[in-house]
């Protein structure tokens, strides 16, 4: 198989690529930019473009696939001349299935939590030895890559519901067809692509329609939006597994689940958490595993990076770093961390990065959504406004959005700086939720700093 790729660079296309060199095919790829640690990943792999920059002449007749990335526009030159060839172009999504036709396709979509519950299954199945492949949205300890592709019979997948190419813009969770199908909950996001809440449920909709027929939707019941949506669309051909919060203790900051009689301790807590571990324990229970292999097996997992990341613990100070962005998912993630430590006080602080999050008319989403901080913070920097190219975002909309009484807001990082260092951290969590970088702040260091 000759494949290549165009926009190479990208953070899963070159984990791609990789993944198809090792399968033992022939790769090629282009890209205008390529950043770390896409670049050294792809120079240790052999596939670094010699130089950057669209190159027509490597879109040759006899490629078998031209993949697609979303950085590629319409009018990209090495897209429009693999198209006069009359060349297969994928999308990524649509080329993973292609790869995948033959195996068990499990894939986890939803608002929220997928990459959590794709990393639970995936450690899962390791630790008991099983052949998959995988498609994950972060990198996880114990895999050398977030894609690999081989001969196994299995395939996991997260399934996104933002669009899957510059071509093809319906969502790559439309593409994959799975056997056993995951939907964690709906939370209206993406609004630059789904500007109305019954766009975006209706991909969810969808989604169900592609499951195959004998196949099994595993679904949320505690979430009213995706309870309806099953409700309303069920179908015959296919079979139905609720789920919720497991039965589970906390006792001195450590969470104990029980599955089916069997009992263990976890590493990860919160309900957020324990649902994404319920609805793994359902899809790896459809591969035919026993309650008992999993539970042991899940014991050890530490999280996805950057979902409820332990940045720092000392004897009564923890600092965590979540990916929450969405109002949904900074909910559930404040209320997992007061949940575990009811007793300390709980410091979160919120970067605004996304096109939805620093939308004023998204704002009244966020309603609620930090109650339970003790002390709450939102950032958001004028650069990013900037780059994005939205109007200014002043924040006397962001605390009405919030509604939360002491909110803090600020849009200087020195400013934000010298607040986290006024603050006394004794017998406390400090929660850092963001999908930037709190424009350049060194929260790593800060967090090393304040633990005792």
């Amino acid at each position: 198989m000759r494949v290549h790729f165009i926009s190479i660079g990208g953070s899963v296309m070159h984990q791609l690529a990789i993944a198809l060199r090792q399968k033992g095919y022939q790769v090629t790829g282009t890209d205008d930019e390529i950043f770390e640690p896409a670049k050294s990943n792809l120079e240790k792999a052999g596939l670094l473009p010699l130089k950057i920059g669209w190159q027509e002449d490597m879109i040759t007749a006899d490629l078998d696939a031209v993949i697609l990335g979303m950085h590629a526009k319409a009018d990209n030159p090495e897209l429009v001349k693999a198209r006069e060839l009359g060349l297969k172009i994928y999308s990524f999504p649509e080329y993973i299935y292609q790869e995948s036709k033959q195996k068990k396709r499990v894939i986890v979509g939803g608002s929220h939590g997928k990459t959590t519950t794709t990393s639970m299954i995936m450690h899962v199945l390791q630790q008991q030895h099983q052949a998959f492949d995988y498609l994950v949205g972060a990198k996880l300890d114990g895999f050398a890559q977030s894609v690999n592709i081989t001969d196994a019979p299995v395939i996991v997948c997260e399934g996104d519901e933002y669009p899957a190419s510059a071509l093809e813009k319906r969502p790559k969770f439309h593409f994959l067809f799975p056997h056993v199908a995951i939907l964690t909950g709906i939370a209206w996001d993406h609004i630059n692509v789904f500007p109305t809440f019954d766009i975006y449920l209706e991909q969810f909709r969808i989604f169900i329609d592609k499951i195959e027929k004998d196949g099994i939707l595993i679904y949320n019941e505690t979430d009213p939006v995706l309870k309806e949506l099953v409700n309303s669309h069920h179908r015959t051909d296919i079979r139905y597994q609720p789920y919720g919060v497991p039965a589970h203790t906390i006792e001195n900051g450590k969470t104990r689940i029980q599955l089916e009689g069997v009992e263990g301790d976890m590493q990860v807590f919160g309900n957020h958490n324990l649902m994404n571990l319920n609805a793994a324990w359902y899809a790896c229970k459809e591969l035919g595993m026993q309650a008992a292999d999993f539970v042991k097996a899940i014991s050890n997992f530490k999280g996805a990076a950057k979902r409820l990341e332990l940045m720092a613990a000392g004897k009564t100070v923890n600092v965590y770093r979540d990916f929450a962005h969405a109002p949904s998912k900074v909910k559930a993630t404040i209320e997992a961390v007061k949940q575990q430590y009811p007793t300390r006080a709980l410091y979160a602080v919120l970067e605004l990065h996304t096109y939805s999050s620093l939308n004023e008319q998204f704002m009244q989403e966020y309603k609620g959504a930090m109650d339970k901080a003790d002390h709450a913070v939102v950032f958001y920097s004028k650069h990013a406004l900037e780059l994005k190219r939205m109007p200014d975002l002043p924040a006397d909309i962001v605390k009405a959005g919030f509604a939360k009484e002491g909110l803090q807001v600020f849009t200087d990082k020195d400013l934000l700086w010298q607040w986290l260092q006024q603050q006394t951290y004794t017998n406390a969590s400090v929660l850092f939720m963001s999908s930037g970088v709190y424009d350049g702040l060194d929260i790593t260091g800060f967090a090393a700093g304040i633990v005792d």
